[in-house]
């Protein structure tokens, strides 16, 4: 394959928009940390300024190598993730980095790249077909294998980012049933906590019973109706011992705050409570950049890196917001434009995986710091601090912008 100009074919369109993130999201880092003795806006730029080289190694490689060597890139992923067991640095009760002078490196926020990388590899094979059991289970085990890895660290987090690879496969061919059965699993489980178990029971059978009546005469399956009741039945019953046993403390407040059932604003409600006090404060247009007083107080723990967008609500208001968020949802429609438009099956499941991934991370924070979803720890890319988490968004957004400057190339 030749190598084409990757400056005349890059989607400049996807970089302009990379950048603009990267830039606002600096600013947003400094005026949150103007007052911090820890060098952090300082630390930031020197993220943003390797990612200037590295985004030119990304895109000097031929976009086929990325194919060609998928599974070895991915095995060394997996080896970088399971070596934290051993080497790696603990740091607020979670071992996902690893100390490298001055600086950690985390690096399951590079294998979400190399799953991506995996997956679409596997995918692009002309022999699959995920209507295959065999087949579906092999490309589950691609997606949960760094899950498996990531959640003892523990980093419950990171491993959610993985949940959206399912809706790669059902693009793909996967059976809809998975998906439907991820999300009446998350129902259940959360109407569970709220209501009575009997009462979701109750619920679930006058839902089946309108379903065996409503559906098609094949569909009216008595005795499949009773095995889903059991099963939906020994779920509900199971969510009490799993949510009080298995879950942790800090897990089990953040969901009773959010469901209502508690209300802590001093103690595990406290940095929902300042990021949703901070947000509103900034009113329409916001209190200006730098003026921000819940950003100058400190009140807002950990702003800087996963409620930064506090930052951006208080001193930019709602037209700030609204232009941060359009940013967001205008990569993302861009980079699914571009995958629509590929020539090859590994480019084009590589890129809804971008997506899905930027996506998830993108909606996930957002919602954590409005108060609608559990704090569980997921940064918001291309804003949040750290080096780890830009470089790994950098790599995944660019390997698939040189795959992308390729496409009228024969593969």
């Amino acid at each position: 394959m030749k190598n084409q100009s990757v400056k005349n074919n890059i989607d400049w369109i996807s970089v302009f928009i990379y950048a603009s993130l990267v830039i606002l999201g600096w600013l947003n880092i400094y005026s949150s940390s103007l007052l911090s003795t820890e060098g952090t806006y300082q630390k930031q730029l020197i993220f943003i300024g390797c990612t200037i080289p590295l985004i030119f190694v990304v895109l000097f490689v031929d976009g086929k190598f990325y194919e060609k060597y998928a599974s070895i890139i991915f095995g060394v992923s997996l080896l970088s993730l399971a070596g934290l067991f051993l080497f790696g640095k603990t740091i607020a009760g979670q071992r996902c980095w690893y100390a490298i002078g001055g600086f950690t490196l985390q690096p399951s926020e590079f294998a979400k790249a190399a799953t991506a990388l995996a997956l679409a590899k596997y995918l692009s094979d002309t022999q699959i077909n995920l209507k295959d059991v065999n087949r579906q289970i092999q490309a589950l085990a691609i997606v949960f294998l760094p899950v498996m890895l990531i959640l003892p660290q523990p980093d419950p987090g990171s491993a959610l980012i993985y949940s959206i690879f399912i809706v790669v496969l059902y693009r793909e061919g996967l059976p809809s049933w998975y998906v439907w059965t991820g999300f009446i699993t998350i129902l259940l489980f959360v109407l569970t906590l709220v209501l009575e178990p009997y009462a979701v029971i109750l619920i679930a059978l006058g839902v089946l019973i309108i379903i065996h009546f409503k559906g098609r005469a094949v569909d009216r399956n008595i005795i499949l109706s009773g095995i889903l009741l059991a099963i939906i039945s020994a779920f509900v019953l199971s969510v009490d011992y799993v949510f009080d046993n298995i879950f942790k403390q800090h897990h089990r407040d953040r969901f009773n705050i959010l469901l209502g059932k508690t209300v802590d604003m001093k103690g595990i409600g406290y940095n929902t409570n300042q990021s949703e006090i901070a947000i509103g404060s900034g009113g329409w247009v916001g209190k200006g950049f730098l003026e921000g007083t819940q950003t100058k107080g400190g009140f807002v723990p950990e702003q800087h890196t996963d409620y930064i967008f506090t930052t951006v609500g208080e001193e930019w208001g709602f037209v700030g917001s609204l232009v941060v968020i359009s940013l967001f949802v205008g990569l993302l429609l861009r980079v699914i434009y571009l995958a629509e438009r590929q020539k090859t099956k590994f480019s084009r499941v590589y890129g809804y995986c971008v997506a899905g991934i930027l996506f998830t991370h993108f909606f996930v924070n957002i919602a954590m710091v409005i108060g609608i979803f559990p704090t569980i720890g997921v940064p918001l890319p291309f804003f949040s601090y750290g080096g780890s988490g830009l470089w790994g968004f950098t790599i995944l957004l660019f390997i698939f912008l040189k795959m992308d400057a390729n496409k009228v190339n024969e593969w």
